[in-house]
């Protein structure tokens, strides 16, 4: 090889690898700089208490789902919170957490039950916070079986199945802020989940209008993973939630997914239908009561 040829490969190879080294090393770095967030529960500012709320679950485009109850019952300090969800294919997801109240909210146990052609994997979770149990039993894609049973030391701050719960304890001037959670993938993984107020928007109830604040909550996985999933296309897509204010914050509606895998579904709350009566029926129902 002629000499200014071998000079020039050898320039390119050197270039190549100080861009190579370069690169390496901001991943590095970007590694080392991410030091986790203060483990810190969300105060108390609005106490849980007896609660049946009634949500409908609709794709983006208005096409109902699902249908909801959301029972919550207190007992002294601690909330069970129950939210059911009985799908029109024949799906179920069916959520029990309990928690405490005191000074900060705090998760003490986690069950969740998901199964049906809405979701990827038929899934049953187990958590208790107090010790770390992890249990979890699902079908693989073949449709096997398969039991994963977990220590794992949990922050103070996990939020499985509280979100809603936070969200109306969370004012806008608190954001941005952090929880944890832990993710079922289906191996059990600790992600945050970042929550960013995105200001006011208006919505009307029957002829009155009214504003929600609108929170962003986006899923941060984390360390090597986190970082390649964007490239890979498997970053979870953010959830918006949208919660009334005042002096009792209210949950209005949330566009998001509630399992992995699963598409975004809106959930929304929804009023009772009665049926429609006959002109004169309630009355002659009146005179046959008395």
């Amino acid at each position: 090889m002629p000499s200014t040829q071998l000079q020039r490969y050898e320039f390119v190879r050197r270039r190549s690898f100080t861009l190579l080294s370069k690169f390496v090393l901001s991943i590095c770095v970007c590694i080392l700089s991410v030091s986790p967030a203060l483990a810190a529960p969300v105060t108390v500012h609005y106490r849980e208490g007896l609660m049946h709320g009634f949500l409908v679950m609709s794709t983006l485009d208005g096409a109902e789902v699902a249908d909801g109850d959301l029972l919550q019952v207190p007992h002294g300090n601690q909330i069970t919170s129950r939210l059911i969800f009985h799908f029109k294919d024949g799906s179920l997801w069916d959520e029990t957490v309990v928690f405490s109240q005191r000074t900060a909210f705090r998760l003490l146990t986690y069950h969740l039950v998901q199964k049906g052609p809405s979701f990827q994997h038929d899934t049953e979770v187990s958590i208790k916070a107090s010790t770390g149990e992890v249990a979890i039993r699902y079908n693989d894609d073949d449709g096997k079986e398969k039991v994963i049973n977990d220590r794992m030391k949990l922050p103070p701050d996990l939020a499985n199945g509280m979100v809603l719960v936070l969200l109306r304890n969370l004012p806008p001037t608190a954001t941005p802020a952090e929880v944890s959670m832990l993710a079922i993938t289906p191996k059990p993984r600790l992600i945050k989940l970042a929550i960013s107020s995105q200001g006011e928007d208006s919505f009307s109830l029957g002829a009155l209008s009214h504003k929600a604040f609108h929170y962003v909550v986006k899923v941060q996985i984390g360390g090597v993973a986190g970082l390649i999933a964007p490239l890979f296309g498997k970053q979870p897509p953010d959830t918006n939630i949208w919660v009334m204010g005042g002096e009792a914050p209210t949950f209005v509606k949330s566009e998001g997914l509630l399992s992995f895998g699963a598409p975004i579904w809106r959930i929304e709350l929804i009023a009772p239908g009665w049926p429609k009566e006959v002109p004169g029926e309630a009355k002659e129902k009146s005179e046959e009561k008395h």
